[in-house]
């Protein structure tokens, strides 16, 4: 059999699977064939053994919270108010290691499509990421700082797709979205705790405890992705394939599969536009403070990262949970509808408060969008053996608007100041929800899951909201 040699079959993946489905379980139709462990997931591992799975992914998704992305906006106050960097030095430094994450996005996701060492690989990546977060107190000066952020950025990008292909393996398409949701709640619940440690010990410790707590969670962060049992990932469907398919027919590339899924082009441009809005805010707010405020920097960084992930914790289980009935579009729009009102309250108040206030509308666009990126990516790539790679293609546009994003909005508050830089990211935002609105499909796929498959055909089988 032919295994979606063709454009149209990505484009039309869903039906393809529902037909497919049904031919394995007779007497059920198109688009009302159960998705469910035993009818899909061949090979699954035993129930205690997906149970510690589970409780080992529960841990690392916790802890990576202060390691996936690196010191995140406390080396941009680091470099402020101990150095005297100006924004648009920041902002131009960090920018080396975007650009190196950009075009290294794809090939790495297929590094860990390929790869059965998953586990060495991420418990690798947060080694790396530490290291170079660790070594810039010794050198801030900008190349050193640049160059950190180079390594650092190839390292760091592997850690998503590994912790999201060792979820898929581990628990397969049809729990997918409820798993990715729980990674990314408890993803912002660990960096919450985090920052309401460093939030506390920082009048003590200064600056030097934001270093001091990568180190920990780093470490923590190795023990649990070897906790991860290697006999509990099913590395054909970490990698997209569907069970008892992979391997048969030809497929395209990554950015081959990307550019002829029309979906899944929609969904990367307007995700760029979401990160152009999105990513340079909370560095902004957290200057804004900083200036406002000397030698209190890192305290309200820490506050408005509390803030922002009291509120994802509860957005991202809330996606997780609910994607499979509400849709994923609703959820997204969502996500730009309030990245766009965020961006336009931090002009009307210059108090702390108010701005540490307006960041729990980061909570909700973060999110969303953390915990549903990797779900619409599957679903689009369901069976193409590229769900990592196409996840890096994706990301990779997506990475652009995160780049350009901080240039942007450090030259525009150069020039024209803080305020005028929040109102340009919102008009961005604003123009991207009515594209996302315009432009992109429901991408839910129509299978149900359900329980294990009953005697009778259509037991068990229960329609989705709008099915017959």
């Amino acid at each position: 059999m032919a295994f979606l040699d063709r454009p149209e079959d990505f484009r039309d993946g869903n039906k393809l699977l529902d037909a497919r489905a049904a031919q394995r379980t007779p007497g059920v139709q198109p688009g009302h064939a159960p998705m469910s462990d035993s009818s899909l997931e061949a090979g699954s591992p035993s129930a205690g053994l997906r149970a510690r799975a589970e409780w080992a992914l529960d841990v690392l998704s916790f802890v990576l919270s202060d390691v996936r992305y690196g010191l995140g906006a406390y080396l941009g106050v680091y470099l402020l108010t101990e150095h005297a960097w100006n924004p648009a030095s920041i902002g131009l430094a960090l920018s080396f290691g975007g650009l190196i994450g950009l075009v290294s996005q794809t090939p790495l996701g297929a590094m860990v499509d390929a790869l059965r060492a998953k586990r060495a690989l991420i418990a690798g990546a947060v080694a790396v990421v530490t290291a170079t977060c660790l070594v810039i107190p010794l050198a801030p000066r900008f190349w050193p700082v640049a160059a950190a952020g180079v390594v650092g950025s190839l390292a760091g990008t592997t850690i998503g797709p590994c912790l999201a292909a060792i979820s898929l393996g581990i628990v397969g398409p049809a729990r997918f979205a409820r798993r990715a949701g729980r990674n990314e709640s408890l993803f912002h619940f660990g960096n919450g705790a985090i920052n309401v440690a460093i939030l506390a010990t920082a009048p003590i410790f200064g600056t030097a405890i934001v270093f001091w707590m990568m180190g920990l969670t780093a470490a923590a962060s190795v023990a649990a992705a070897w906790a991860v049992p290697e006999r509990a990932i099913n590395h054909e469907l970490a990698r997209g394939f569907i069970p008892d398919e992979a391997g048969h027919g030809v497929r395209p590339s990554p950015w081959r599969l990307l550019l002829t899924n029309r979906p899944l082009l929609v969904f990367a441009g307007c995700g760029a536009i979401f990160h152009l809005a999105n990513a340079a805010m909370l560095g902004l707010v957290a200057q804004k403070l900083a200036v406002a405020h000397p030698g209190q920097g890192v305290a309200f960084t820490a506050a408005c990262a509390i803030a922002a992930q009291s509120v994802m914790v509860p957005t991202a289980a809330l996606a997780g949970r609910q994607a499979d009935a509400w849709g994923r579009k609703p959820l997204l729009l969502a996500a730009f509808a309030a990245l766009a009102l965020r961006g336009a309250l931090y002009t009307l108040s210059d108090q702390s408060a108010w701005l540490i206030g307006v960041q729990l509308l980061d909570g909700v666009g973060a999110g969303l969008t953390g915990a549903l990126f990797p779900v619409v990516v599957a679903d689009l790539t369901r069976g193409s053996g590229h769900f990592n790679a196409a996840g890096g293609a994706v990301g990779t546009v997506h990475a652009i608007g995160g780049i350009v994003s901080g240039a942007l909005a450090g030259e525009v508050v150069v020039l024209a100041g803080y305020e005028v830089a929040f109102l340009t990211l919102a008009a961005i935002a604003a123009l991207g929800a009515a594209l996302f609105w315009l432009a992109m499909p429901e991408t839910r796929p129509t299978l149900v899951e359900v329980g294990p498959r009953s005697p009778e055909p259509s037991a068990g089988v229960r329609p989705r909201r709008g099915m017959p």
